[in-house]
């Protein structure tokens, strides 16, 4: 294998990936929790605290309050040095569990609490580890960043649907004319699908296990056999607020967390739609983008103001439901009591937070750029009154009329019809004239039907911290 000659350090410029190149300063919050020193620091949080739990259920001998402070200080203040004595143990082990063993076997042996060495991870398997750290790495990595923005993101659509609740638009069925809508209420079916995922990844519950080496307390229960090991697995594994699992293999299964990934999916495909649709309207001129002094928006073409940030959420967004649906596949399936194929597959939650969260506020840097082209969009709405037909045959339905949508459909398929001719098409209806009245007087900007009301209604169960289902 030839040698890496290039000499290049490792930063933002020399990084493989764009995630810690490019994208480095949009997503470096995540480093605390998704990177290789995150789940580090919190597998010795989990093995610091099965001690404390040992010395607390009597298996080990009482821990002092001054030997409990050393411990917590050893997870409140683990430090990059920490984990890169860490990574020197796990050279000679090649087990990175057991290289977070050996440095706590290292830490404890010039403490009062050398007695104890032989209980860190005592009758526990890597599995035990590290089913509870990736499940805290996900919790809290998307319960102190990720939902956060995604709230960000459900209202500042809100905010938008309110202050155009009642600007009239044009809706498109199949890419076509269809009916008169509000901007606003468009907006806000964006605000309440979100919002009701919103809502369950918040609520989703992840498991942990604490059951040796394939499940059955063997080694624990050999030990100390008047311990009642399932009820302290439970209490162990709630005290790091999840929910406990004594149902294993040598493995938690992953159920739980391919349904947290699959709740992640349905919000990334809403702002995929969410975005494209944003894009259309970019396009059709019915949104304008803040034109910002030093930008460019072509190479060629200095006139450019193009929707790159609605472009680069959706990107970001297939990218991280690719590897979301691969890993909500994947992770499930493990042969027989367990195999390794999971742990390098797991370890890309990072990666996928990092791709959701640039996506995210790229989304809301795009959203906080637009505002409606209130012109353009009536001059489009007005542009073909044929968008009333729908209203015109109801209503001839409603009075009796012989097959009024045969009538109408005639009269408008396929045409474009101006308001005069929609006038003049009205006065040759053989019906009454109060109904002739009623017709002559619709306009597209009338007919936006309880928009305005489902939005107001939307907004008010979204603030309510509901979904509208």
């Amino acid at each position: 294998m030839r040698k890496n000659s290039s000499g290049f350090p490792p930063n933002t410029l020399t990084s493989i990936t764009p995630l810690d190149g490019r994208y480095r300063k949009k997503i470096e919050e995540l480093s605390e929790y998704v990177s290789e020193y995150g789940l580090i620091k919190i597998r010795i949080e989990v093995e610091v605290k099965y001690l404390i739990a040992l010395s607390k259920n009597k298996i080990i001998r009482a821990i002092t309050k001054k030997e409990k402070e050393l411990l917590e200080n050893l997870i409140n203040k683990f430090s990059i040095k920490d984990a890169e004595k860490v990574k020197e143990i796990e050279k000679e082990t090649r087990h990175d569990v057991k290289a977070v063993e050996r440095f706590l076997r290292n830490f404890l042996k010039n403490t009062t609490l050398r007695d104890i060495i032989e209980f860190i991870h005592f009758g526990l398997t890597s599995e035990d580890i590290n089913n509870i750290s990736y499940r805290l790495i996900l919790k809290r990595a998307t319960g102190i960043i990720i939902i956060p923005v995604l709230f960000e993101i459900v209202n500042e659509l809100c905010k938008i649907a309110e202050k155009n609740k009642k600007v009239a638009m044009l809706a498109r069925t199949h890419g076509q004319a269809a009916l008169p809508t509000a901007l606003g209420k468009e907006i806000v079916v964006f605000a309440d699908r979100l919002n009701k995922q919103f809502l369950k990844l918040n609520d989703q519950e992840l498991t942990g296990k604490l059951t040796g080496a394939v499940g059955n307390y063997s080694a624990m229960k050999l030990s100390y056999p008047k311990t009642d090991w399932i009820k302290f697995s439970e209490k162990f594994v709630t005290s790091f607020g999840l929910i406990p699992n004594i149902i294993t293999t040598q493995i938690n299964p992953y159920d739980d967390i391919a349904e947290y990934f699959q709740i992640l999916q349905r919000i990334n495909a809403i702002l995929i739609d969410l975005n494209q649709d944003v894009w259309r309207y970019i396009s059709d001129g019915w949104f304008s983008q803040m034109v910002k002094k030093g930008e460019v928006g072509s190479s060629a073409m200095p006139q450019k103001v193009n929707p790159i940030d609605f472009e680069n959420s959706e990107g970001n967004l297939g990218m991280a439901n690719s590897i979301l649906e691969f890993m909500a596949r994947k992770l499930p399936v493990s042969r027989l009591q367990r195999d390794l194929s999971d742990s390098t597959v797991i370890r890309n939650v990072g990666t996928v937070l990092g791709y959701c969260l640039i996506s995210y506020k790229s989304l809301l840097i795009g959203l906080s750029r637009i505002t409606p082209n209130i012109e353009k969009i009536s001059e489009d709405l007005n542009n073909d009154w044929s968008i009333l037909a729908e209203a015109a045959q109801t209503l001839l339905r409603k009075e009796g009329v012989t097959d009024p949508y045969s009538m109408l459909l005639s009269l408008t398929r396929g045409k474009h019809i101006k308001s005069s001719d929609w006038k003049s098409l009205i006065n040759k209806l053989k019906v009454d004239k109060k109904i002739k009245d009623e017709l002559s007087d619709l306009t597209p900007e009338k007919y936006i039907g309880l928009s305005v009301e489902i939005t107001e209604k939307a907004i008010k169960e979204i603030k309510q911290g509901k979904s509208s289902v």
